[in-house]
């Protein structure tokens, strides 16, 4: 049977990519024995719940915005989505005996800070902000999930699934700046403001919780230092800049 070009870039990358090693090469009954490790994953799946059930909310809102029906209805739909990733998560959480809610309580004021805000005047940048925020979180959790047990990191990458909004954001801003590129300055400066913003509560997020932050700069985390935090930030600015570009914005 002959391999698809797909198949055989997916293979290379594999074999390409080291064997997990430490906690990442662990399933969570061996690696959750360590209660440090226990409460960074309550921590980062706390997180996580809260932003998509934040997610879904502003989806919803969102769709209020929308200049068509059919607008109206994709976006209702990736609200649906986000809440499905919120469900398995609050039920992974109570799986692990982690009440969901206090999970989630720790981090429900920097983000509803952050929603605060960076809330959109129009249509635009609402589609913006979902766009930006959505891309910056999926990019920190994937680069966390590299260093998580096999099953949490499974979950983690799960919820991940783009819901569609990435497209649907980048078709209807396109469109908009080729009908009026004055409109292209304004939502460049937007998204400049929002990925400072969102950088900046996902450092003082971190940074208040021992558990998370020692998973992340280190000791419980293998191979996971300072230096590689600080360069995590930069890869994750890098992929900023690029999805700006596809945007036709300016980052």
């Amino acid at each position: 049977m002959e391999t698809s070009d797909k198949t055989t870039a997916e293979h290379s990358a594999a074999a390409a990519e080291p064997a997990p090693t430490g906690i990442a090469a662990q399933d969570w009954a061996s690696a959750s024995a360590e209660p440090t490790y226990r409460a960074a994953v309550i921590d980062l799946l706390g997180a996580l719940a809260y932003g998509e059930l934040a997610a879904f909310e502003r989806l919803a809102e969102d769709a209020k915005l929308a200049p068509s029906l059919g607008d109206k209805a994709a976006l209702a739909s990736m609200a649906s989505a986000e809440f499905h990733h919120f469900d398995q998560l609050k039920q992974r959480l109570a799986a692990i005996d982690a009440e969901p809610t206090a999970a989630m309580e720790p981090f429900a004021a920097a983000l509803d800070e952050f929603h605060r805000q960076t809330a959109p005047s129009d249509w635009l940048e609402g589609l913006i902000k979902a766009y930006v925020g959505d891309s910056i979180a999926s990019d920190f959790y994937r680069e966390v999930a590299a260093r998580l047990d096999s099953d949490t990191r499974a979950l983690v990458l799960s919820v991940l699934d783009d819901t569609g909004h990435s497209s649907f954001a980048v078709e209807k801003v396109r469109a908009a700046i080729e009908a009026d590129p004055r409109v292209g300055g304004r939502l460049a400066l937007w998204a400049r403001r929002l990925m400072g913003e969102a950088l900046s509560q996902a450092q003082r997020v971190v940074a208040e919780r021992d558990a998370l932050s020692t998973m992340l700069v280190g000791g419980i985390a293998d191979g996971f230092d300072l230096a590689e935090v600080g360069r995590m930030f930069s890869r994750i600015t890098e992929a900023h800049t690029k999805r700006m570009a596809a945007l036709g914005l300016a980052a």
